[in-house]
């Protein structure tokens, strides 16, 4: 991002009153810190306290206000909300995890479903009051589809359930915005890595921890699925340029995909860590897992056209922040190589 457009957004946020749900989580620790260092007050609506999340070892929990509540209770939501006058919401807390969807579908709905239009209901209850609603949604919403790669236009047809969740989410905030005019906007990214990430199923941290400690990385997968992946700090600026610009009319209501548009298999980016780190990857295939999306590549153009949006870390340099990130979290001395 160019300085100039920087310093405007910093502008823009200074004294501005903003909740973020699903703090704790990668993005929302990354989203927390960017919005007080550009002077926003922070309020993170938290469901479980994680020390370990880098919200906290950040140091940017003690410069938050924190609801501690849930977001299937309306009554958090709202209070959230209310009390502290939110003027933005960034909408993030979720079960993020395909696995932990497969298993417990049930969860996934009421985090995902009711959390969000319990949050979106309680800032319509509470209008004026929210002038921008940011909803982070995620490629998946697509489901699986023969055209690629996806485009805004196409339709949603999540298929199992955390797909069908993100699905859900973004057609309850298009109701919200086209029945009653709330200000939402939906960012929809690939494949998310960068520091604070501590769910170690996930490719990229899995990989990372892996290789750190002399050990094999494991792909449930054959290798072969296609994704977009996408540094952290690369997905707050398209939420925060995203926040900024929802009362243009041409972009209040819509859905925009984020992404670097360079789709790799997940082998090629577990050789392109192992390379990062100098070491050789030599992964466990098990190809055990299930109801995954085969190939999912996101169209940025939108957000480039209209945003102005473009991501500033290309992969390798996005992957040695990341692995520098657990280095230090695990303890693992700079340039040290894992041992075979």
């Amino acid at each position: 991002m160019a300085t100039a457009a920087a310093g405007a957004m910093s502008a823009f946020w200074t004294g501005r009153r903003v909740l973020v749900s699903g703090a704790t989580g990668i993005v929302g620790s990354w989203l927390c810190a960017e919005l007080l260092r550009r002077g926003a007050s922070v309020v993170a609506l938290v469901l479980d306290d994680d020390p370990q999340s880098w919200f906290y070892r950040s140091g940017a929990a003690e410069s938050c206000a924190i609801v501690n509540g849930d977001l299937t209770r309306i009554e958090d939501c709202t209070r959230a909300i209310n009390v502290h006058d939110a003027q933005t919401v960034f909408h993030l807390g979720a079960q993020t995890i395909v696995g932990a969807a497969q298993r417990d579908p049930l969860g996934c709905f009421e985090a995902n479903v009711r959390g969000t239009y319990n949050l979106l209901e309680a800032a319509r209850r509470l209008a004026p009051l929210v002038t921008s609603f940011v909803v982070a949604s995620s490629d998946k919403a697509y489901g699986e589809s023969e055209v690629l790669p996806y485009t805004e236009e196409m339709p949603l047809r999540g298929a199992h359930p955390y797909d069908v969740s993100k699905s859900c989410a973004d057609l309850l905030a298009g109701a919200y915005f086209h029945s009653y005019g709330l200000p939402v906007t939906i960012a929809r990214c690939g494949n998310i890595y960068g520091g604070g990430d501590l769910n170690w199923s996930r490719i990229v941290p899995g990989t990372i921890r892996s290789l750190l400690v002399g050990e094999r990385p494991v792909l449930r997968s054959d290798g072969g699925p296609i994704r977009d992946y996408i540094y952290v700090e690369d997905v707050v600026s398209a939420y925060l340029a995203l926040a900024e610009a929802a009362e243009r009319p041409e972009v209040r209501g819509e859905a925009f995909n984020f992404a670097p548009q360079r789709p790799l298999t997940v082998r090629a980016i577990v050789d392109a860590i192992a390379e990062v780190m100098g070491v050789a990857a030599d992964p466990i295939v098990l190809d055990t897992a299930v109801n995954e999306i085969r190939a999912q590549v996101l169209d940025a153009s939108k957000a480039a056209r209209l945003l102005e949006w473009s991501p500033a870390w290309p992969l390798e340099r996005g992957l040695r922040e990341t692995v520098a990130w657990y280095r230090a979290f695990l303890g693992v001395p700079d340039g040290a190589k894992a041992q075979r």
